[in-house]
């Protein structure tokens, strides 16, 4: 059972990300892929403020987990989930972002950016890339873990289910995957076009342990990182997070036109004006 001071505290780190993610937002001259940075930010807390061995002050620790964003237009949300952890500066990020030569892209770069493991943003790659450090790490016999985030729109790429059949047959359960599953693809919901379901025993299928939760739980996501199995697990793990596209936003929840955009002023105080209720909201249950 989560403890429930842990939970309080990620919960107040989440409503903080939020908040940063939509005054960037509000302050980048373009588009932002808010809708789904939104979706993850709760995952997120909870991988890098609770869930993985990591270190800010010792980036290259051999011992670290490692952690892939296979979404990598989600980026600003990984990079201020890893500025509150004491990696980046947030104003940095705000005044570079986006620009030419800026550490911080719009998709990840691990050449610009230390402390990122891999430069993703072509969608189907990035789990294909944990199989083979999490095979790497088991060859070498080490501890650590490695994560992988993806996107469900993504997992309608072959090459995700050849990766995922590879993890299953080599017995990684070092490897923990986790799929941001809000149900909304660029333009589509799921089902609209391409059909996911039975999505979970897709996984299973490929010889995975599999964890469904709510990804806006905080409750929930400490607990399914607090009882993943041991690195040394003959199947790697699956976490389905059910999740909100524009969690927090009204005007941005289960819209597919804010997959991406850019906020006003009058946008950006409103959605502010949203994430603080949502909060509110989200304490008042705990209590």
């Amino acid at each position: 059972m989560a403890d429930p001071k842990e939970v309080k505290r990620l919960q107040e780190l989440a409503f903080e990300m939020r908040k940063k993610l939509i005054n960037l937002c509000g302050s980048y001259d373009g588009i932002v892929h808010i809708g789904g940075d939104l979706s993850m930010t709760d995952l997120l807390i909870g991988l890098y403020h609770h869930g993985m061995k990591v270190d800010p002050t010792d980036i290259k620790a051999p011992t670290r987990d490692r952690f892939l964003l296979s979404k990598g237009h989600g980026a600003v949300c990984m990079y201020i989930a890893m500025c509150l952890r004491g990696y980046f500066d947030y104003d940095e990020i705000v005044r570079t972002y986006g620009k030419l030569d800026s550490a911080y892209g719009m998709h990840p770069c691990k050449i610009q950016l230390p402390g990122v493991e891999a430069s993703t943003g072509s969608l189907g790659q990035g789990l294909a890339i944990a199989v083979g450090l999490a095979f790497s790490a088991r060859q070498k016999k080490e501890s650590h873990r490695v994560f992988c985030m993806m996107g469900d729109g993504e997992t309608c790429e072959g090459e995700v289910w050849e990766a995922a059949n590879t993890a299953g047959s080599y017995k990684l359960g070092n490897l923990i995957g986790i799929v941001d599953r809000n149900k909304q693809l660029m333009t589509s919901l799921d089902g609209d076009y391409m059909h996911l379901e039975p999505y979970a025993d897709k996984w299973r299928a490929f010889n995975w342990d599999v964890v469904e939760l709510d990804g806006h739980d905080i409750g929930q996501i400490v607990d399914a990182l607090d009882n993943l199995p041991p690195v040394t697990n003959e199947k790697p793990t699956v976490l389905i997070a059910s999740t909100i596209k524009g969690k927090g936003v009204s005007f941005m929840e289960r819209n597919v036109g804010w997959h991406a955009g850019a906020l006003s002023n009058e946008d950006t105080q409103k959605a502010l004006a949203d994430i603080e209720a949502d909060f509110v909201k989200v304490r008042s249950v705990a209590q």
